[in-house]
């Protein structure tokens, strides 16, 4: 018996064994083909990218002209909120050089780049801001859109989007066949231009918190694109720039860290407060929600009822009542939504209030029918007017004088002149116009009477007219 359990034993350590090779060899099989799927380091163009880089930098001559042009285009699809203009110009834009330019300078220790990034990166934000203020400084181009709107305040959501961009782009540059399409793909998503614009726009209306607001978002997308590349250059370990003076490396190599350190520090501090803002906002969303279904009516008030500088929840209820225990029951609850810092403010209509609202709309809304109703017999009684008035023209001007003629003298041989106009006459029961026609003859026509009788019976017949006269014009 105990050489049958060692035996067993025996067997399944082997099978273990076993299976932790097979296991083993398939990690190693998984790692292999990851490491060739993902690995960038080995297609890389360094020394092509640095340049790419810095040959992008500058914001003078044709660039500094594509950058006005493409800002004016973003400006008018901003002003008629249409997203296919905003893309377009993206498209065109040269924005991204300098910005790629201070995140390459900071890792490889170049300072002369660095330097050259931030003129050029304040000459496009001069530019682009003094375009766009100009275009949104005529009176007719300063009504606000909702993409002017969605371009004044961060979201947490930007920050990803330029963290994913900028690392999307930098490693598009640095590979040895370049990635076009994914360049332009950046600078769409990063959406750098929009804030620019609405930056111009808000000095041009003198809206000082859209100038802000779309300053902030164009800086965190900044940063952040910056920071991408700077990581992505470190980690394919792009060549440092090298100093005669050793000193001086050191102390370049120093103030770049410095600088390094300061952007990615705001950058997380920005990151933070967005994403706590985020937070906020959303847990906000999901009480109220839950407080709509528990029975509660409220107003929905676009960005109106969370406020999260202040901290506060403010809602505005109607319907029925809500008893004070309800609504302490709710901010009570607010720990549970993460909210224990949040005021949650209540504001109720009563029903009476409510019907107030009500009549005041409905006696509104009658007035306002009263005057279509007032507005369409006037309109009903012009057009009656109007009919008339056609009907009388009518009976002046439908003679085709100069065709009538032509054709009498064509059938009337003897014909010398013809007059035509309308006489009112009246029996003094009712008054009617006649057409009457004056025509004057050659000597050679024996007898006129006879003549003036057929040209008038052949008036009547070819005007349709129910009289006409003629007369002899001696």
């Amino acid at each position: 018996m105990e050489v049958n359990s060692d035996h067993q034993s025996s067997e399944k350590e082997t099978t273990e064994q076993d299976n932790s090779e097979k296991f083993s060899s398939i990690w190693k099989d998984f790692k292999l083909i990851m490491t060739g799927i993902m690995e960038i380091r080995s297609d890389t163009d360094k020394k092509g990218t640095i340049q790419d880089i810095k040959d992008g930098i500058s914001m003078k001559g044709h660039t500094a002209w594509v950058l006005i042009f493409s800002i004016l285009i973003a400006s008018i699809g901003l002003n008629i909120s249409s997203p296919a203009v905003v893309i377009g110009a993206m498209l065109i834009s040269p924005l991204m050089g300098p910005i790629l330019g201070v995140g390459l300078s900071i890792a490889i220790n170049d300072i002369d780049t660095l330097r050259r990034s931030f003129v050029n990166l304040g000459v496009m934000i001069g530019l682009s801001v003094l375009t766009s203020f100009i275009f949104f400084k005529i009176p007719i181009f300063q009504d606000i859109t909702p993409e002017i709107k969605a371009r004044t305040a961060p979201d947490v959501r930007d920050v990803f989007i330029a963290i994913a961009g900028g690392l999307a782009l930098i490693m598009a540059l640095s590979r040895r066949s370049k990635q076009t399409n994914t360049i332009a793909g950046v600078a769409i998503a990063t959406a750098l231009m929009p804030p620019l614009c609405v930056a111009g726009y808000g000095l041009a209306v003198w809206e000082f918190d859209y100038f802000f607001g779309a300053m902030f978002l164009f800086t965190i997308n900044t940063i952040f694109i910056a920071l991408a590349t700077f990581l992505i250059v470190k980690f394919l370990r792009f060549p440092m720039v090298k100093y005669i003076n050793s000193a001086k490396r050191k102390r370049i190599s120093q103030l770049a860290s410095i600088v390094a350190i300061l952007i990615f520090s705001f950058s997380v501090y920005e990151f933070t407060k967005l994403y706590q803002e985020g937070h906020f906002k959303n847990n906000a969303k999901h009480l109220i929600a839950d407080m709509k279904k528990s029975g509660i009516h409220i107003f929905e008030v676009e960005k109106g009822n969370v406020d999260y500088k202040t901290k506060t929840i403010k809602l505005i209820l109607y319907g029925n009542t809500v008893q004070e225990e309800k609504i302490n029951f709710w901010k009570n609850k607010l720990g549970e939504y993460d909210l224990l810092d949040a005021n949650l403010i209540v504001e109720q209509s009563t029903s009476t209030d409510i019907e107030n609202k009500v009549q005041e709309l409905t006696e509104l809304y009658s007035q306002n029918q009263e005057i279509i109703s007032s507005r369409d017999l006037k309109i009903e009684e012009r057009g009656r007017k109007i009919k008339e008035l056609e009907n009388e023209l009518h009976k002046y001007y439908r003679v085709p004088f100069t065709k009538i003629s032509a054709e009498a003298r064509a059938n009337y041989s003897g014909l010398r002149t013809l007059s035509y106009g309308n006489v009112m006459t009246t029996n003094f029961k009712s008054t009617d116009t006649i057409s009457v026609f004056g025509a004057t003859w050659y000597d050679s026509i024996p007898n006129t009477k006879q003549q003036e009788e057929k040209l008038r019976i052949w008036l009547k017949i070819r005007l349709e007219l129910d009289s006409v006269r003629v007369i002899n014009n001696k």
